[in-house]
């Protein structure tokens, strides 16, 4: 699913109104019914509902969508915020049928405390998503005022006062609920807007489908549909051969565990075959808890200081548990040296070649780099804020001619050509140490079964995400633990494969 700027959401609604063809009005309504069915849905009508309208589209919405629920029962009142905003026709048009439908319908021509106080749910229709400045004077106080009450806010397509594709300042409405039209913004995609945006929906009100297709986007949000698509299918004639020989280089004293999760999470993933390297303190544990593992000792003890030869294995991935020694940081260059093909490349890893910047020229191109945020600072310096770190990322992917996976609530995967894709699985207990190891484990997993490296970490992270979505719905988000995550594997692969 594409994302598209706010210039490009504007191009597609004249698009839509000029090829249906339908008219302008109409289409609001269209988007007025959606958002009106998925609230009379969650909202049982005895509620005590406030519309805040500003004098554009967005406002226009909000008349429509009053209309609609004094039709299904409820007492909407919306109050009309005028503060040199334009009237658009719409706009007009929908405030004259919530009139003559006998909504209740107030002017805010100045600040007035107090206005909300009797209110179980606001609607917030005061801006769209064509905001390109902060909200200013009698519309900064109104949206304050939405944020003081105590009432459920959701917000119609976009909170006011957020930008779609930019850094947002100033106030902001804090929505509990956000219902997009048709596609999802860029916004949404950036945690510093988590907290605007809440659980946000899409609803479809049929904008048209060759625009969005043609469209020219570098960004996209990943369903299951597109995983589906990329999976493969396994035939009756099939071996262990063919689904690959990976090589795990992981874990050190003390950090043997980061080394079971990978292990197990590979073998989960559909791996034909998987070696272990650790160090010599490390072969009880993964002998005794990844039997279907074999497993390659190192010559220390305690820590990784030389590979064992890589030229046989479908994939390597490195870096769980490793520890930065300077032993491991030597081992760590001769890998990256002698194996050329794509690896994927974690954790302590990272950590080396973010203190070592010089091996960075050394990664094979194609490899996949798995960060979270504070890997992905060391790696590609600090920024000021969410679209610049995107902008980074994208930077990063290219300069090492890589694919860089940025943990996160709503993973970033960047390919070298600047295409970036939002994940839309996982859940909030997932934030627990060791799902990354397991992450990493699913990738090499899928990187030995010849995926390419672009679907190897588009459906590593969204069955990664899956699994955790089963076991939030199983045993809930509280106790979750990274085994789990392998655990339900199975499951989320099961779920995926379903005709």
């Amino acid at each position: 699913m594409k994302i598209l700027s706010a210039s490009q959401i504007r191009e597609l609604d004249a698009y839509t109104i000029a090829q249906t063809p339908i008219a302008s009005i109409d289409l609001m309504e269209r988007a007025c019914r959606a958002f009106s069915g998925w609230f009379v849905s969650h909202f049982q009508g005895r509620e005590r509902v406030h519309v805040v309208c500003g004098t554009g589209n967005n406002g226009g919405d909000g008349m429509g969508v009053a209309r609609m629920l004094r039709e299904q029962g409820y007492e909407p009142t919306c109050w009309v915020v005028k503060s040199g905003m334009s009237v658009t026709n719409d706009f007009s048009v929908n405030l004259e049928r919530a009139k003559t439908a006998g909504v209740r319908i107030f002017e805010i021509e100045a600040a007035a405390g107090g206005i909300l106080a009797e209110c179980d749910v606001i609607i917030d229709a005061l801006f769209g998503s064509g905001l390109s400045r902060p909200a200013e004077g009698l519309y900064a106080w109104v949206i304050e005022e939405m944020n003081r009450s105590d009432a459920y806010r959701v917000a119609i397509d976009i909170p006011s006062g957020l930008r779609v594709d930019a850094a947002s300042s100033g106030p902001i409405v804090v929505a509990d609920y956000t219902i997009s039209f048709q596609l999802p913004k860029l916004a949404f995609m950036m945690s510093q807007n988590g907290k605007y945006v809440g659980d946000w929906k899409l609803v479809d009100i049929g904008l048209h489908r060759e625009f969005i297709k043609n469209a020219d986007s570098g960004f996209h949000y990943t369903r299951e549909k597109v995983i589906r698509r990329n999976l493969q299918d396994r035939n009756r004639f099939d071996h262990k051969g063919t689904y690959g020989h990976a090589l795990l280089i992981a874990g050190s004293l003390g950090k043997i565990g980061a080394a079971v999760l990978a292990s197990r999470a590979a073998l989960r993933a559909g791996l034909g075959l998987l070696t272990v390297h650790v160090p010599r303190c490390g072969n009880v544990i993964l002998q005794s808890s990844v039997p279907e593992a074999m497993v390659s000792l190192d010559r220390d003890e305690e820590m990784f200081t030389a590979p064992p030869a890589m030229e046989a294995y479908s994939s390597v991935g490195i870096g769980p548990g490793l520890g930065r020694s300077s032993e491991s940081v030597h081992a760590l260059e001769f890998v990256l040296r002698h194996y050329r093909h794509p690896m994927v490349i974690d954790a302590d890893a990272l950590n080396i070649l973010s203190e070592q910047k010089e091996l960075m020229s050394l990664i094979p191109e194609g490899s996949i780099l798995t960060p979270h945020p504070r890997e992905f600072e060391r790696l590609a310096g600090k920024t000021t804020d969410d679209f610049a770190r995107l902008e980074a990322l994208r930077e990063l992917a290219k300069r090492t001619r890589c694919v860089v996976v940025l943990k996160g609530a709503y993973t970033a995967i960047a390919e070298p050509g600047g295409q970036v894709h939002f994940n839309s699985t996982g859940n909030p207990g997932m934030a627990t140490g060791g799902t990354g190891d397991t992450l990493t484990g699913i990738i090499t997993g899928l990187l030995a079964q010849k995926y390419s490296s672009l679907d190897a970490a588009r459906i590593g992270v969204f069955v990664h995400g899956l699994s955790g979505d089963l076991v939030a719905r199983e045993l809930g988000m509280t106790s979750l633990i990274a085994s789990d995550l392998t655990e339900f594997l199975p499951s989320a692969f099961l779920k995926l494969h379903r005709k």
